[in-house]
């Protein structure tokens, strides 16, 4: 019962490990996600093919009461149900989880919205931009003398999602044990925070507020991103003190490895920008390519800053099947990120893209619940489904 990103993100997951996802949508209008993101020459989206991957879909007008009655039915031998509505609107159409839990004791039910299911302000709207703000993402990402920017994906929803998948994981492993169900609440901003490492500790503990700082972190050197001669980005991190030793002798220089300045991880930190400005100096006389072969043979990270179509073409994308091609009835095959993280005993995979609206309703409603073609009837001709 997810919508947009962040509630079909956490039912992309589910079925890209087996689960049999339904998904429920408008009759009509469906999902937006359907109409968002870049077409193909054709005008047909190519997000939802990737989002709605091996689900499949029923229509169902939710402010109908003999629509809230289908859910009941299916909510009473369902694992796994995933909603992102506002707080409240479930408990409106007397679906939430004490109601399908009086139903069936076992059943998980994920709930994902902006600021959690409690406290003052559960009630609001929350996109995932302002929750990437309120749990502290936005304000370090960007240069110090603009404002905060944004990732280009909205990373705020699809932490979320995984988190949504991580706690119906926990929770079906707790009904193993247990026999019994429970709630996942899993709210964006709580998602953001999570991953926001010791910035909440470095305040308490030190008085110190993380700001923006662009394409390093403060006090850590060299690691950065560094012009190169053909006019690309290499990423280098170089920071460790054996690390860096490495990178100077590829420079040609390996007595910088000893000079009190960067000498070690302290003293790089120190002087974070005079270092850069020397690994810059040497990146800007060699090609991208060249720069990482030779620090790859050295052991020394680095790497080029992909777009697309550099992870089409590159080697170990291809070794690893970290992309997939998935023949879509109406678009033909289909690249698109392969099933993560890889399982050596159940690794998943993409059966087919995004559902047609509706495709599913009958072969639910007759196979899950038993209605015959006439009950179906009925329920089409009062848009019910």
């Amino acid at each position: 019962m997810g919508q947009l990103i962040a509630g079909p993100f956490c039912g992309q997951l589910l079925a890209d490990f087996g689960a049999e996802v339904v998904k429920i949508e408008p009759p009509k209008t469906g999902d937006s996600m359907r109409q968002w993101g870049r077409t193909d020459a054709e005008g047909r989206p190519l997000w939802w093919p990737v989002i709605a991957r091996g689900k499949k879909s029923i229509t169902l007008d939710l402010r109908k009461p003999e629509a809230q009655d289908i859910v009941r039915q299916l909510a009473a031998s369902t694992d796994i149900l995933v909603e992102n509505f506002r707080v409240g609107r479930m408990e409106e159409w007397g679906l939430g989880y004490e109601a399908l839990k009086a139903i069936n004791p076992a059943l998980i039910m994920v709930r994902v919205t902006g600021f959690g299911q409690t406290g003052p302000y559960a009630n609001r709207a929350g996109f995932a931009s302002v929750c990437e703000a309120m749990g502290g993402m936005r304000y370090i990402a960007g240069y110090p003398d603009r404002p905060p920017v944004r990732a280009g994906i909205s990373i705020g929803d699809t932490l979320a999602g995984q988190s949504g998948f991580q706690g119906a994981l926990l929770a079906l492993q707790h009904r193993q044990r247990t026999g019994e169900g429970q709630m996942v609440d899993a709210s964006i901003f709580e998602a953001v925070l999570s991953v926001m490492e010791s910035v909440i500790s470095e305040y308490d503990g030190g008085g110190h507020v993380r700001e923006r700082s662009g394409s390093f972190l403060p006090g850590i050197a060299p690691s950065n991103a560094y012009p190169t001669k053909d006019g690309e980005t290499v990423i280098i991190g170089g920071n460790q003190d054996s690390l860096f030793r490495r990178l100077t002798a590829v420079m040609g220089r390996p007595e910088l490895a000893d000079d009190e300045r960067f000498a070690n991880h302290q003293a790089r930190g120190r002087n974070q920008a005079e270092c850069d400005a020397v690994v810059a100096e040497w990146t800007s006389g060699l090609a991208a390519d060249d720069i990482v072969a030779q620090l790859a043979e050295a052991g020394v990270p680095a790497g080029l800053t992909y777009k697309a179509p550099d992870m089409l073409r590159d080697e170990h994308f291809k070794a690893r099947e970290a992309i997939t091609r998935v023949t879509d009835p109406e678009i033909g095959p289909l690249a698109m990120q392969n099933v993560f993280p890889k399982l050596s005993a159940s690794p998943g995979g993409v059966e087919r893209t995004g559902p047609k609206l509706g495709e599913h309703t009958d072969a639910v409603l007759t196979e899950w619940l038993g209605y015959d073609s006439e009950a179906i009837a009925a329920l089409r001709a009062a848009h019910v489904v």
